[in-house]
């Protein structure tokens, strides 16, 4: 499989594959769960606190530690930047197969 995006998929579950091809290495997969994870983290704090800014951290930790998976290790550039939508869903999807253990952490 080759590591460039098609022209536009048609569908989530077209571009999913090429979602996780672009997640091949383990490291950049942790780094994204672990940022997922405190996303869902950040959220539960601006409920709890009624503080909006734990609201702004949320993208900022989120994309943070996924860009950094992709750049560092992965070195790739993050679907995100064509497929803002679809990455998004992949992202969580991938985090609850992972959580679930229906996919390697």
């Amino acid at each position: 499989m080759s590591d460039a995006a098609p022209e536009r998929y048609r569908s989530f579950s077209e571009f999913y594959p090429f979602y996780i091809h672009q997640h091949s290495d383990r490291t950049c997969r942790r780094i994204h769960v672990v940022g997922s994870a405190l996303v869902l983290a950040a959220l539960a704090a601006a409920v709890v606190t009624l503080n909006p800014w734990w609201l702004l951290a949320m993208p900022l930790v989120g994309y943070g530690f996924a860009w950094v998976g992709h750049f560092f290790f992965e070195k790739n550039r993050p679907a995100t930047f064509q497929y803002p939508l679809w990455s998004l869903m992949g992202d969580w999807r991938m985090f609850f197969e992972t959580v679930s253990g229906q996919r390697k952490f």
